[in-house]
């Protein structure tokens, strides 16, 4: 924005009736939040609270609202001010920036969410070449004054200026030098001022303009550069890293400075009521004497732990101690401080509910629960799924030496150490040996799931977060890395060349971490996860510092089930699965998903039952699956007895079951020109190029495919009504619901129920025995969404499948748009986060709510679930849980996550019910 030449501050001529754009640190309150930004409402509370709090005002959000979007600050602004800055010099008894004895002031950003960082603060503001020699008679100290002056020159001159830093910093760098010391405070007030006339020279030859003498104008101009500091590069990326809204903009406060930089009984800190790391209780935090606080934070110069200030000045210390313990007990949290101490008068400059670490977050959530501080439903509130996912998986020592060679997209949490295999055979190979193997692919298919499972983990370099590699490894609790596209992976010559030239071969180690998407080469030494341990029923609460941990976590689980009202069910398609999220406190499966079952040696008889030219080949090939699909179901039932099973009949893409065209064309021409027989891959050939789509994922799947291959469905349904029937007979207590997949109208859904009623009831009178088999469909595209109502008169159940739902909603082909553009859309803000890992609440999310409305005006007693990647991202939960779904599925390592997110959200919908 251009310099206002009459120096008119942050007014101008918008002009905004009736709103007040500044408040008195003594009229605001912590409830002020979206108003007066954190630190501006937290500086108001600190005040209410009788705590030594600089007198200050805070300019509203609603002011900066003004600005970014018109250009210009609201027309009563700058009188607001003008007002709020006469009754703090009245208050203080001297005048900003006054040549005898100057009133200086901070102006610092303050958003509603803590941006630590992100925006612009300047320190020092009414410093001028006449009022520092004020300063300076008036503190008895030439040398704090000067070190001041050079302290504004340097912010002002970076932040609001927009000067290179790095030339102050280098100058500053040549003065010590000169003086041969190594830190500034050895530097003297005649070493200072030379400083302030090179700081003032580097802003004129940098800027065009001599550094501004005029108090107000610092004021005024500081007060834009915070302002335009909201949609500075570095707080536009924070806020999409945390999920911050864009229109939130920042509150600015302008505060009287305290000094600790004053001499050694001066000095600066910051304090944590409790370990931000570990959440135990003690003295944390860091002091520096004769500092201001910028300097903490840069690390310029080694602090002391804040237990040396018991030592330093006990007085301060003990008032610290006690301010501390009441911002604890009024804030019922973790708080975060600033402190200065000036000439041994404490100041409080700032407090906030602390950021913290995952164990810390449950650790604080249930000592706080014992202190009588908070209740259960609070206690959820100060824990997240996303805590909870961090805690689950290994992770690497962070002390190791490592060397990173790409980076890609994080699809699967975890820390995974193997030898590189190209292939699945190898990766079984090996693993049967006792090998451990990280199994390297371009990209992953259905055929690639045994070394899937053999592998410590996947790196693909290609795809995305919903990728098969993606979504088959958290549904397995593997770790995996996609689209690492640095990565040469070359499988026939079965190596992978990295940045730099380096060649993998197989065999060699390598490292990924599912958290951040980073490759290694080598082994990076990993440290398990004791809640991991803890969920599988290997480790109990207990006493030391791991057990402390899970003896939190373990209470908080516990809260968030008695609270919850979404069950959740597991995605699992075999036995070892849902027996895995049975412990992990699976209610039941959602997605049995019946293609899982058919890889391996099953696929060639599937193959022949697409390719059957006649009935008897088809009717062969179907009764020699059905045996082996009952034992499928037999071993699901018993795992999870008297829990509901939803079991997906066959819905993978045509391909996947078919040979590669590729592949079987050049059989077919080396065969030919070699005159070998080969009339069956000639016939084959015929047939798969007769089935072959363009988009196989819109193509013959599903439901579609149920009713163009006879008999298909009829087998799975019997399958699963003989499996039912057996267990039942052995005293069981079997709950199979079977979900017709990528139904798009109500007559598709009819056909088969109806077809599937038959089977059933054969199934009845042959065993003699009674089921109770619910027949749904999967609402997967946006057609079965909107016509709810009529699917629901054939369903008694609706799982929203928001995988597809997601993909056909937008148009977007989930494989290919993460890695080619989906980067480019979250930087532009397009995106605030992948709408594949968190719903669309306005786009997929409204077809969600409106087809579960519809199902149930249709059939009031219709289950609702879902059964797509959603269901176990934490924010999604919570929209499940709004709209009325019953319950959501997931991976089974996601179901911690999930329980976690469900009792979270009926809190937090208690609380709003209460207010």
């Amino acid at each position: 924005m251009s310099e206002n030449k009459d120096h008119q501050g942050p007014a101008s001529g918008n002009s905004v009736e009736g709103v007040k754009f500044v408040y008195d640190f003594t009229e605001g309150n912590k409830d002020l939040k979206d108003l007066l930004g954190g630190k501006g409402a937290n500086l108001a509370e600190m005040t209410n609270l009788g705590l030594p709090v600089p007198p200050g005002f805070t300019i509203t959000t609603e002011a900066c609202k003004v600005y970014l979007e018109s250009g210009e600050a609201p027309a009563a602004l700058r009188d607001e001010v003008s007002a709020h800055l006469e009754a703090l010099e009245q208050r203080m008894g001297k005048k900003l920036g006054q040549a005898d004895d100057p009133l200086l002031v901070s102006v610092r950003s303050g958003a509603k969410f803590s941006m630590p960082g992100m925006m612009d603060t300047v320190l020092n503001i009414g410093l001028s070449d006449k009022s520092v020699k004020g300063l300076a008679q008036q503190a008895g100290d030439e040398r704090f004054a000067w070190d001041s002056y050079r302290r504004l020159i340097q912010m002002f001159g970076k932040t609001v200026l927009g000067v290179d830093g790095d030339l102050f910093e280098d100058a500053l760098d040549k003065a010590k030098e000169a003086k041969k010391v190594t830190v500034d405070t050895d530097l003297e007030a005649a070493d200072l001022k030379k400083l302030v006339t090179t700081f003032k020279k580097i802003v004129k030859k940098e800027t065009g303009r001599d550094f501004p003498q005029d108090p107000r104008e610092q004021m005024d101009l500081a007060i834009r550069a915070v302002f335009d500091s909201w949609n500075g590069d570095r707080a536009k990326l924070y806020r999409r890293q945390e999920r911050i809204p864009h229109d939130l903009g920042t509150a600015v406060n302008v505060c009287s400075m305290v000094f600790g930089n004053l001499g050694p009984d001066s000095g600066t800190g910051v304090a944590f009521t409790r370990d931000p790391a570990s959440g135990h209780q003690g003295v944390y935090g860091d002091y520096l004497q004769n500092a201001q606080g910028e300097d903490v934070v840069a690390g310029i110069r080694n602090t002391v732990p804040l237990a040396e200030l018991e030592k330093i000045d006990k007085k301060s210390y003990d008032e610290l101690m006690s301010i501390m313990e009441t911002l604890e007990n009024h804030y019922k949290d973790l708080c975060d401080i600033e402190f200065t101490i000036e000439r041994g008068k404490l100041w409080m400059l700032q407090t906030r509910v602390g950021k913290r670490t995952a164990a810390a977050a449950f650790r604080i959530a249930t000592q706080l629960v014992d202190q009588g501080l908070i209740d259960e439903s609070e206690a959820l509130q100060r824990v997240t799924g996303a805590q909870l996912a961090q805690l689950m998986f290994p992770r690497f020592d962070e002390n190791a030496k490592v060397e990173q060679v790409a980076r890609g997209i994080a699809a699967s949490p975890g820390a995974a150490v193997g030898k590189a295999v190209f292939d699945s055979y190898t990766a079984v190979k090996w693993s049967r040996s006792g090998e451990k193997v990280i199994l390297v692919r371009r990209e992953t298919n259905p055929d690639d799931l045994d070394g899937m499972i053999a592998a410590e983990g996947i790196l693909t370099s290609r795809g995305g977060k919903t990728s098969h590699a993606a979504v088959v490894a958290r549904g397995m609790g593997k770790t995996c890395v996609c689209g690492a596209e640095e990565l040469e992976v070359d499988t026939k010559r079965r190596r992978m060349t990295v940045p730099g030239g380096h060649i993998v071969e197989e065999g060699d180690l390598i490292s990924i971490d599912g958290s951040n998407g980073k490759v290694y080469l080598g082994e990076v030494p990993v440290v398990p996860s004791p809640v991991v341990e803890y969920f599988e029923g290997r480790m109990h609460p207990g006493a030391d510092d791991a057990d402390e941990l899970v003896e939190a976590v373990h209470r908080m689980m516990a809260f968030a089930d008695r609270k919850r009202r979404l069950r959740v069910r597991a995605n699992a398609d075999n036995a070892e699965d849902a027996l895995r999220a049975r412990r992990f406190g699976a209610q039941g499966i959602g997605l049995c998903r019946t293609e899982h079952m058919f890889l391996g040696d099953r696929r060639e008889l599937v193959e022949r039952l697409i390719l059957a030219d006649t009935e008897e080949e088809r009717e062969e090939s179907l009764k020699a699956l059905l045996p082996l699909q009952k034992k499928d179901f037999v071993e699901l039932f018993e795992a999870m007895d008297g829990l509901p099973v939803t079991i997906r009949l066959l819905d993978p893409p045509l391909h996947e079951f078919l040979p590669d065209i590729t592949e079987l064309s050049v059989r077919v021409a080396l065969a030919e020109s070699r005159q070998e027989p080969h009339e069956n891959d000639l016939r084959l050939l015929q047939a798969v190029h007769r089935l072959h789509e363009q988009n196989p994922m819109l193509g013959l799947r599903g439901v579609r495919l149920g009713l163009v291959i006879p008999g298909l469905f009829t087998m799975q349904v019997r399958a699963i009504a003989e499996a039912a029937a057996e267990r039942k007979n052995a005293k069981g207590d079997p709950r199979a619901e079977i979900m017709i997949p990528l139904v798009g109208t109500v007559q598709e859904l009819e056909i088969v129920r109806e077809e599937a009623d038959k089977v059933i009831a054969e199934v009845e009178a042959a065993t003699g025995t009674q089921l109770k088999l619910a027949i749904g469909t999967m609402i997967e595209l946006p057609r079965a969404a909107l016509t709810a109502g009529q699917i629901a008169e054939a369903a008694e159940f609706f799982s929203f499948g928001t995988n597809d739902l997601t993909q056909t909603v937008w148009g977007f082909s989930r494989d290919d748009v993460e890695a080619s553009f989906f980067t480019a859309y979250l930087e532009k803000g397009i995106f605030g986060v992948s709408p594949f890992e968190t719903i669309d609440k306005d786009g997929v999310g409204s077809l969600v709510k409106s087809a579960a409305e519809a199902g149930r005006r249709t059939r009031p007693d219709l289950k609702l679930g879902v059964c797509g990647e959603h269901g176990g991202d934490p924010e999604s939960v919570h929209f499940f849980h709004e709209v009325g779904l019953d319950y959501v599925s997931c991976s089974p390592f996601r179901i911690p996550v999930a329980r976690l997110e469900a009792g979270r959200a009926a809190t937090q919908a208690e609380g709003s019910d209460h207010r």
